[in-house]
């Protein structure tokens, strides 16, 4: 079982920055791929960012060049650095460790406003 908790989420204007955290209970970075996703009134979940067990990342496209994805080894910690946000990235951020075959594990999401 993995367990994650996101933090670091809240309310921001339109143009401002913030850093979601989500830490995970040990060490499965060489496990598991990292993700984050966010899920808006109405919508489906989206795929937002995603780091591979070797760092490799994708981005959105709706996010490219404004979000960045990283991880902490030591503090079992990733992060998602979100900068000139906008009103349309108001949702619930969550976490995703994934192995690629059965297990598949989500934190309790995170609110993110934008405000315009």
């Amino acid at each position: 079982q993995v367990h994650l908790v996101e933090s670091g989420g809240g309310l921001v204007q339109a143009g401002g920055s913030l850093r979601l955290s989500c830490a995970a209970s040990g060490s499965i970075f060489s496990r598991f791929v990292m993700g984050w996703y966010r899920r808006a009134p109405g919508n489906q979940h989206e795929l937002v960012a995603s780091m591979t067990r070797d760092g490799s990342l994708n981005y959105a496209d709706s996010v490219k060049g404004r979000f960045t994805i990283s991880r902490d080894n030591a503090k079992n910690t990733v992060y998602l650095q979100m900068s000139s946000l906008k009103p349309e990235d108001t949702a619930v951020y969550y976490c995703n460790a994934n192995d690629g075959r059965v297990l598949n594990f989500w934190g309790q999401g995170t609110q993110v406003t934008v405000s315009s």
